[in-house]
């Protein structure tokens, strides 16, 4: 009890919701800024199994949070878990996208372990990708069966990167995806695209995604 009084007073100076659960799955902490995002006190979901309350999925039809946790069963394993993104159900129904981190905290003299989780919404961001995830869908429509490549005018060749670059844009990725999958810096993914709007003749990521498109180049 007394590391579980430690971890709920150590939760409350986080404003990521954040609850802990026992290897079993039974939350045993829950702060103000978890009862806020998930719309469950405190006093209703301790004790609770985390797979009920919070109804991972990271997508439609995956879930992730079940009785047979694959996150807890790392953590048993002491295998390393990184963070990663999920749409959680709150209270009321309503979908919610969070990134989640997690962390585990051990007591050496009882040997209890507690699985913490840390998530942060990601609403916003997930709109943002979307909407990137429509747009290009709806370039690729503009783009196709239009001009054939050799009525366009000539252009300077991408590098194998610039290429790379643009196909991971025409996928819907983002920047930061962009940088951690070809494991470039930012900065060198903006050179990347400067370079490819000179060559293409084009002032935007989108508009250099549609031309790459109508020339065959991705």
């Amino acid at each position: 009890m007394m590391l579980e009084r430690q971890l709920a007073e150590l939760l409350e100076g986080t404003t990521d919701a954040a609850f802990a659960v026992d290897l079993q799955g039974e939350v045993r902490a829950w702060n103000r800024a978890a009862e806020k995002l998930f719309g469950y006190p405190a006093s209703l979901a301790i004790g609770k199994s985390c797979a009920a309350l919070i109804g991972g999925r990271i997508a439609t039809s995956t879930p992730v949070c079940c009785q047979s946790c694959d996150i807890l069963e790392c953590a048993r394993n002491g295998r390393e878990i990184s963070n990663f993104d999920m749409e959680i159900r709150t209270r009321s129904g309503q979908p919610v996208w969070v990134n989640v981190s997690l962390l585990v905290a051990s007591n050496e003299r009882t040997d209890h372990r507690f699985a913490i989780h840390f998530m942060r919404d990601i609403r916003e961001r997930k709109k943002a990708e979307q909407l990137t995830s429509e747009v290009l869908r709806m370039a690729r429509n503009l783009v196709s069966g239009v001009a054939e490549p050799g009525a366009l005018p000539p252009i300077s060749p991408l590098t194998a990167q610039e290429r790379n670059v643009l196909s991971l844009l025409a996928s819907g990725k983002t920047t930061k995806e962009v940088t951690a999958e070809l494991q470039i810096s930012m900065r060198t993914v903006r050179n990347h695209m400067y370079q490819v709007n000179q060559k293409l003749h084009t002032r935007s990521r989108i508009e250099a995604v549609m031309q790459a498109l109508k020339r065959g180049l991705i």
